[in-house]
């Protein structure tokens, strides 16, 4: 059950420990893995002269990465063989120091190649799939044999019984439903804050045949006539005697659109049978990985003849920012936690841990807050729940920090760009501009990071101690990529309209009103022929943001490892296919 390697390192590292210190060291030493990661931001690559790409990136590296073709730099970076490296493309032959640094990042990543069973997993019917994509079909199919697996794991090789699984954020329990359905037929807890998402969850419940309506209020004219509809005229029988008998022959999906009521009143009942699954909800929002409120509803709910001596292993894919400290931590702070198997995901929605650090770090950005975006905080600026979760990182050389703009990097996944990145390319060229346009009408203005240095002579500005204001614009309409025209006037319109940029929208009016579609074309035609920068850094920040999120993965296995007296087992291994599903590396923990 327990891979080979406690976290799946490259093959040059002798142990996990030596793995860790060199990753460690790489982080906290490393200029150009700090620039790239953390250092520069998207918005601010024209906002200077002569801009970040000549001022960020080694002279050297400069012309090779401006000449080298989207996908071909891809493969340099991913997937060439760099120890017999020739011409790239037209580019030419890559710089040796360039190569050098690719190695290192590539060594410290964590692999993600994913090897599944050389059994058949069990196939989900289709209604237990309802709702579910592609993708989610094939997390929910691997995922939930791995749990099912894991959970026997742990009763017969650790002694540990585990009566219920219990998933944080469950939302519309897409993975609940497939434990609790054969062949699994597992007793599921379900814990979600959204109670529109247990009410849709239930309603699929329902269709799924898991559970069934207690006591349904349905238009009784229009339930008849679709009785009528459905029923083949042969089979037609005289009024009620037969409703019952026809009523078989209707889908659950057609009894349910005769429902009057809203789905979160439905009286969904699950019936209690020998050897099948059974879902339990509980509502509510975890602030920590303490569970006592909701076991403890848990506990009341079940009926007087269950056992209520729980036994459960936390199950979660791709918990949203802290939610996988709290379901990682829950074992810690709870006896009945057994086990946990943790994916996560949304790294930038994780709150930082760490102050600022005692000596500036020369490259890292301020998480600055949006101009368009409500105040963070102060509690999630330094939020004892957020990264880093372990001790190791929080006080190796004053303590890990990463901002968020390198945390929302390591939610990507360069490996599966398979048009080059077109898209991601295009969105961050037109936003680098228009940031351009935003500065120079004054819609933002510089911003310095250098708290309590004096400005004037003797101050260099840089794009590490200067920057501009972030202003969160969001995904547009999809004919808003067309054109650089239609992008501007697209952005303007949301900044101006939306409900949800109402305080600053009379600046962006102010600011932006006259602006002619000669000044846009004006301005696109300056940058035009920069674009392959942003391409090549936008490139370079990906694949190192691989170093970064295989930091935060580490970090919480070393957060159970540093819990010897109540972990005796943890490891970190993939659960999918990378290309299915980039976020694929599960953190696992066995209580002693």
């Amino acid at each position: 059950m327990k891979p080979p390697k406690e976290l799946p390192i490259s093959d040059e590292f002798a142990s996990e420990e030596e793995y860790v210190e060199s990753l460690l060291e790489y982080v906290t030493t490393t200029d150009m893995y700090q620039i790239l990661c953390g250092g520069i931001h998207i918005l601010d690559f024209f906002t200077t002269d002569p801009g970040l790409y000549y001022t960020a990136i080694p002279t050297e590296w400069q012309k090779f990465l401006k000449d080298c073709e989207k996908m071909a730099l891809l493969d340099f970076l991913l997937r060439n063989d760099l120890d017999s490296t020739g011409e790239v493309g037209d580019a030419g032959r890559p710089p040796e120091s360039l190569v050098q640094f690719v190695k290192d990042i590539r060594r410290l990543t964590l692999r993600r190649d994913f090897s599944p069973r050389k059994q058949k997993l069990p196939i989900l019917p289709r209604h237990v799939t309802l709702g579910m994509n592609v993708k989610k079909i094939h997390e929910v199919t691997n995922f939930a044999d791995y749990a099912d697996r894991l959970a026997d794991g742990v009763s017969t090789a650790y002694g540990k019984r585990v009566t219920h699984l219990i998933d944080f954020g469950s939302g519309q329990n897409y993975l609940g439903r497939a434990l609790a359905s054969a062949p699994y037929n597992r007793h599921v807890v379900a814990v979600e804050s959204k109670g529109h998402n247990i009410a849709s969850a239930k309603s699929l419940d329902v269709l799924s045949g898991l559970a069934e309506n207690g006591k349904p209020l349905r238009n009784k004219k229009v339930f008849m006539q679709l009785l009528d509809e459905r029923t083949p005229a042969d089979k037609r029988g005289d009024k009620a005697r037969d409703r019952a008998a026809r009523a078989s022959v209707l889908s659950a999906e057609a009894i349910a659109a005769v429902e009057l009521r809203p789905r979160r009143e439905l009286q969904v009942v699950y019936p209690a049978e020998e050897g099948k699954g059974i879902i339990h909800y509980v509502e509510g929002r975890l602030e920590t990985g303490d569970l006592s409120d909701v076991l403890q509803k848990v506990q009341e709910e079940l009926p007087p003849d269950k056992d209520k001596d729980l036994r459960l292993m936390a199950v979660s894919i791709h918990s949203c920012g802290n939610l996988s400290h709290f379901g990682i931590r829950s074992m810690i702070l709870n006896p009945s936690i057994q086990a946990v198997a943790i994916v996560g995901c949304c790294y930038n929605l994780m709150t930082e841990k760490l102050g600022p650090p005692t000596h500036p770090l020369p490259y890292m950005r301020q998480t600055l807050q949006s101009l368009n975006r409500r105040e963070i905080r102060e509690s999630e600026r330094c939020d004892p729940e957020g990264f880093p979760l372990s001790q190791r990182l929080s006080t190796h050389k004053g303590g890990i920090r990463y901002n968020v703009s390198a945390r929302m990097m390591a939610c990507q996944a360069p490996a599966n760009w398979d048009d080059g990145g077109e898209l991601f390319f295009t969105r961050h060229f037109f936003r680098t501009v228009l940031q351009r346009i935003f500065f120079d009408r004054g819609v933002v203005s510089k911003i310095s990071h250098d708290v309590g240095a004096p400005a004037g002579e003797g101050r260099r500005e840089t794009p590490f101690n200067t920057s501009t204001n972030p202003i969160v614009l969001g995904t547009l309409a999809k004919h808003c990529y067309a054109s650089f025209h239609s992008y501007v006037r697209g952005a303007i319109k949301k900044l101006t309209t939306s409900k949800e940029y109402t305080e600053h929208a009379e600046t962006v009016r102010q600011r932006m009103a006259g602006i002619t579609d000669e000044e846009i074309e004006r301005y696109y035609q300056d940058y035009v022929d920069r674009r392959s920068e942003v391409t090549s850094v936008w490139s370079l920040m990906a694949f190192c943001a691989g170093v970064t999120e295989s930091a935060i993965v580490t970090d919480r296995w070393l957060f159970l490892k540093e819990n010897p007296d109540v972990v005796q087992d943890c490891w970190v291994e993939t659960v999918f296919d990378y290309h299915q599903s980039p976020r694929n590396l599960v953190v696992v923990g066995i209580k002693k």
